[in-house]
């Protein structure tokens, strides 16, 4: 069964889509715990980050670079960073999170609800920064 990720990847169901090429795409996480949060999802469905072949792992990096620039020019925070848990989905993804405190970081509180037109402004301003 395809993974929640591979269904966007195939346009099944919608994403807030911030950046994309041949084997990557980016999008607003849907349940963040930051604004701004998004995700970063090789197209091919491989579970396990480290599974990936040196090449492509290589490549997710490169692109969730260019990603977490721009969502750092779109959001005002003072960092973006980094994590990669992989146990929510089996797909790699990694998390871009707009840092202003490192609670800004807690995968444990209370997730963040944004109405859908704040959404798509969030996904619009990321994606003018591409």
């Amino acid at each position: 069964m395809p993974s929640i990720f591979s269904r966007i990847v195939a346009r099944e169901i919608p994403a807030y889509i911030v950046a994309e090429d041949e084997h990557h795409i980016a999008f607003l996480d849907v349940q963040p715990v930051a604004k701004g949060h998004t995700l970063v999802v090789p197209k091919a469905e491989v579970d396990y980050l480290f599974d990936l072949e040196p090449a492509a792992y290589a490549a997710l990096w490169a692109f969730a670079q260019k990603v977490a620039k721009a969502v750092g020019a779109a959001i005002d925070c003072k960092r973006v960073g980094v994590a990669v848990i992989g146990l929510e989905v089996p797909h790699t993804h990694v998390h871009l999170l707009p840092l202003n405190s490192i609670d800004d970081a807690t995968f444990t509180k209370p997730r963040l609800s944004f109405a859908p037109e704040e959404m798509q402004g969030l996904a619009a301003a990321i994606k003018a920064k591409m």
